[in-house]
């Protein structure tokens, strides 16, 4: 059996990134939500962000959505977020809320709303060696509604000449990192709509360009386990966006619909040796809170994704293989759901403290008062949205 003191080295590694979103308002499609305290400028998202980071010890970097975020001295947003305990991590890129991409950016047939979105691309490589930023994350909302509206074929090769001319720009030290989403805001079809499909076409680009995996951009009932394993095998899964869903793309806290299901990616994660620095997966959360505060949800998250991979490394994998190569079927799930079940709370608490962290980060962020100071404090300006 493993111990907890045998795994908390891997934990102590652990890097969780923040998205700067997340702590703007938020809502649904038919109302955002304004709240107290509501950064309006990235640098108060980053002293939110900063704020998980010192609590918790899981997240170390936050990641920037273009232009929501946009600066005059992105060089200097990134000696703020040092001074603040935080580095800027990935650079996402926005090509889904411009009238000219009505109809597509990256695969539009027109050749000047491609050069549009290309050289959208181009300013995020620049933001990401201002700041020193390794991942340029691409989500496309390009598709169509209606069968006949667009030719399909010619749509994925005209994405495939887009992305070969941003990937030409990517720096030797930087990655292309291409997310898939199987529907919404288009309905008939999306340009990039699984794993399949980004994998095509990173894979024609080259050995810096990998594929994002959204926890919460699948069709209900996919085995979103099998794809994390097939990913990091043929040495593609470049970044998770974390999140939780009960239909669709929610974008609640991850672990919250499904607990078990995180569990059981990051058993993936680990057997596949997704956790290894070496392999250059990137953990992200990408979810935004409507009706719950923003930075306890933020920590709930992180912590969330904590207890399920210290569970996944408590994974008894003698007595699981073991099992498998008997053919004993219950044995096996046996051994899995142990693991599951086992309450690494306390540990955890105390293994915090043991570096000087707060046991519980959500009893201590409720006692800091920052919110109450926050919300003194940030009274005028507009509070950041995920539109701006």
């Amino acid at each position: 059996m493993t111990a907890f003191d045998d795994i908390a080295p891997q934990l102590a590694a652990q890097a969780i990134e923040l998205p700067s979103w997340a702590f703007g308002n938020s809502g649904t499609r038919f109302k955002v939500f304004s709240t107290p305290g509501t950064p309006r400028t990235v640098e108060e998202k980053v002293a939110d962000a900063a704020v998980v980071h010192r609590l918790t010890g899981l997240a170390p970097s936050v990641a920037l959505h273009i232009p929501w975020d946009r600066v005059d001295d992105y060089a200097g947003l990134a000696r703020y977020a040092a001074d603040q305990g935080v580095a800027v991590g990935t650079i996402n890129s926005n090509t889904f809320q411009d009238d000219v991409y009505k109809f597509g950016s990256l695969t539009h047939t027109d050749p000047a709303v491609r050069r549009t979105a290309i050289e959208h691309h181009l300013e995020c490589l620049e933001v990401m060696d201002a700041t020193g930023s390794r991942d340029l994350k691409i989500w496309l909302a390009d598709g169509t509604n209606y069968a006949g509206q667009q030719d399909m074929r010619g749509r994925q090769d005209r994405l495939a000449e887009s992305l070969a001319e941003i990937y030409a720009q990517v720096g030797a030290e930087q990655r292309l990192v291409l997310e898939y989403k199987f529907f919404e805001p288009a309905f008939y079809h999306t340009d990039v709509p699984d794993w399949g499909t980004a994998y095509a076409q990173v894979a024609a680009l080259g050995e810096r360009a990998v594929v994002c995996l959204d926890t919460g951009h699948h069709a209900p009932g996919t085995n979103i386990e099998f794809i994390v394993m097939q990913l990091l095998r043929l040495g593609k899964l470049g970044s998770f966006d974390f999140n939780s869903r009960n239909y669709a793309d929610d974008d609640l806290i991850v672990g919250a619909a499904d607990p078990f299901q995180l569990f059981r990616i990051m058993v993936e994660v680990v057997r596949g040796g997704g956790l290894d620095p070496a392999a250059g997966v990137a953990f992200m959360l990408d979810q935004c809170h409507n009706v719950e505060e923003k930075i306890p949800g933020q920590i709930r998250s992180v912590l969330n994704v904590q207890e399920m991979t210290a569970r996944a490394l408590l994974l008894d994998r003698a007595s699981l293989t073991a099992a498998q190569e008997a053919g004993d079927v219950l044995g096996a799930h046996q051994v899995l759901m142990d693991a599951f079940y086992t309450d690494v709370r306390p540990a955890l608490a105390a293994w915090r403290e043991s570096r000087g962290l707060p046991a519980d980060p959500m009893a201590a962020y409720a006692a800091s008062g920052y919110q109450q100071r926050i919300s003194a404090e940030r009274v005028g300006g507009t509070q950041a949205s995920w539109a701006s």
